[in-house]
């Protein structure tokens, strides 16, 4: 079993992804995937409905801040606090503090179940705007990581690209 722990990074505002391909880059680059395993910036797709017109677009979770699960070593602590538009490890002093595996779950960083999703199932929205709202999935993006589900809102059918993450399966 890995080591590696989460750690969150703070950075510039409107740096985050610029921030998690960057470290991505170092760590494919100098091959360094045994110390930095994860790079990712928590996002959910929002969709709205103006006027009859759906619009889709992307919102990040927890703005400025990045999500690194890692080993912590030396080397791997420079790389991440020396990438450009990073501000530093969230956790006091110079040595950050690891996320416990409750704050991971809590913050939806990683899926809290392993629990199958498929094209048909009923679901209910866990996070974000539609939070609370159910629907059908009609389509899974694994690679992605989502799922174009289909709700009801105010009496119409609306499609919605959703995080894997922030719908659980009814029943």
């Amino acid at each position: 079993m890995s080591e590696a722990k989460w750690y969150i990074l703070h950075t510039f505002s409107g740096y985050e992804k610029k921030v998690a391909d960057n470290i991505q880059k170092v760590v494919e680059n100098r091959n360094l995937q045994h110390l930095i395993e994860e790079v990712m910036v928590p996002t959910e797709t929002i969709t709205e409905n103006h006027e009859g017109k759906v619009k889709t677009y992307e919102s990040k979770i927890y703005p400025s801040y990045v999500y690194v699960k890692m080993v912590m070593t030396d080397e791997s602590w420079y790389i991440c606090r020396n990438t450009r538009g990073c501000t530093g490890f969230v956790g006091p002093g110079s040595k950050p503090i690891p996320l416990t595996d409750e704050e991971v779950a809590n913050l939806g960083v990683v899926p809290q179940t392993k629990e199958v999703i498929k094209s048909g199932d009923l679901i209910r929205i866990i996070s974000g705007t539609m939070k609370d709202l159910e629907g059908t999935v009609n389509e899974i993006n694994e690679e992605e990581g989502k799922a174009l589900v289909t709700v009801s809102m105010f009496g119409k059918e609306t499609p919605a690209t959703l995080d894997l993450s922030a719908i659980q399966k009814i029943g």
